[in-house]
């Protein structure tokens, strides 16, 4: 018998664990007090550390989910459908990152904030989904390893070379473009290197959905994805050492000194191997839901932390102010608000949207009457005025 593996549970679930993570992380990073980032605290360290694994999972998993709806249609290239909504969604995502970051009172003011420019998770993932579309249509005719090839080669090289251009603020370019590839300026994240983590992503799904169905897929799964993630966290850097040793680059002794990457990668697969492992554990409805939910959820936790469109987010108020007592059980509370928020929003999506675009609606109507009646009342005060202001002029030229 085979498996059946059309629905992956265990990515949801990744995608469920990660973006929660992401909100703790941002809560305490945001509002604990520096007094208590004490790099002895072996708590502190732990938590520091899986923090740093959110960005990286959240990345591949979402570069997993699209190409693996991407590939899952029977039609090809330009006919799979995928490829309209993928560019829909990659834009929606860009256009989202870019109104998270407006300030409404800058815009009364007619200023456009600093801020507003900064580039940060949405802004790379959709450019990401744009980029696994454009690759995907580049290599759609050619032979099938071509595409997942081209994939693995594109991180590498991104994560190989990031000692190389992470040095340049990539002045020639518009600020607004500049902060795509640089952190120089305040960008949160680049689309160098993590589009990396977005790509390596992909070349999973094109693995999983390769092998959809075989008996022993997940057994073989879990004991690569535990010898890679272990090989890339405990070895990749003395690899990196003798590499340097043998040849001679200096590059691979840039990357030795620095290597986060590759080690953030094993430990997205050691993450990998675990929720498979638990996979059948991972399937109750919230799980799937919250996993289903991570934009809203993300848009929520933006607004509520750090002030979308106003500037009054909880970052404002209690900026590094927490004691880690109330910093933890803060960030606790605030998963679930945002959680229940957007489970609401997702449960009333239909109707709130409908109720959006009823109040567009009237307003659309309301300032159809409003330009008519003005100009009905212009029309009648010319009409009035007009001789007034001939015998004004008459009155002129007579003195005159």
């Amino acid at each position: 018998m085979k498996e059946k593996t059309s629905r992956l549970f265990f990515i949801d679930a990744m995608r469920a664990w990660a973006i929660l993570m992401m909100l703790q992380g941002h809560f305490i990073d945001g509002l604990l007090d520096p007094i208590f980032r004490n790099p002895e605290n072996p708590i502190y360290t732990i938590w520091l550390y899986f923090r740093g694994i959110t960005a990286p999972v959240f990345f591949t998993v979402s570069g997993f989910i699209f190409t693996y709806l991407l590939i899952r249609v029977p039609q090809k290239g330009l006919e799979n459908p995928r490829i309209r909504k993928g560019i829909r969604r990659g834009l929606q995502l860009l256009l989202i990152g870019y109104l998270l970051r407006l300030n409404l009172f800058g815009l009364f003011k007619g200023e456009i904030y600093g801020g507003f420019y900064l580039v940060d998770v949405l802004h790379c993932i959709g450019l990401s989904i744009l980029s696994i579309i454009g690759l995907y249509l580049i290599t759609v005719n050619k032979k099938r390893f071509v595409f997942p090839l081209t994939l693995v080669y594109i991180t590498v090289l991104l994560f190989l070379f990031e000692p190389l251009y992470k040095q340049y603020s990539f002045g020639f370019l518009p600020e607004g473009l500049a902060n795509y590839f640089t952190k120089a300026n305040g960008s949160v994240f680049t689309i160098l290197p993590w589009l990396g983590y977005t790509t390596i992503g992909a070349t999973l799904a094109l693995l999983f959905k390769r092998f959809n169905g075989v008996k022993y897929l997940y057994p073989i799964a879990i004991g690569l994805a535990t010898l890679i993630g272990y090989g890339l966290v405990f070895h990749s850097s003395s690899l990196f050492i003798n590499l340097y040793e043998t040849t001679g680059i200096t590059l691979f002794k840039m990357v030795q000194s620095n290597n986060y990457l590759f080690i953030r990668l094993g430990d997205v697969f050691l993450v990998f191997a675990i929720f498979m492992v638990f996979r059948s554990l991972l399937k109750h409805p919230i799980i799937l839901k919250i996993g289903s939910s991570t934009l809203t959820i993300y848009v929520i936790h933006f607004i509520i932390l750090y002030g979308s469109f106003t500037g009054l987010g909880l970052y404002k108020f209690f900026h590094h102010d927490l004691s880690p007592v109330f910093a933890v059980s803060g960030s606790i509370l605030f998963m679930i608000a945002c959680t229940y928020l957007s489970l609401q929003y997702v449960k009333h999506e239909v109707e709130i949207k409908s109720n959006i675009g009823s109040a567009l609606l009237q307003l659309k109507v309301q300032g159809t009457v409003l330009q008519r009646k003005t100009f009905t009342l212009a029309k009648e005060v010319g009409i009035r005025v007009r001789p007034l202001l001939l015998r004004v002029i008459r009155v002129v030229r007579n003195n005159n």
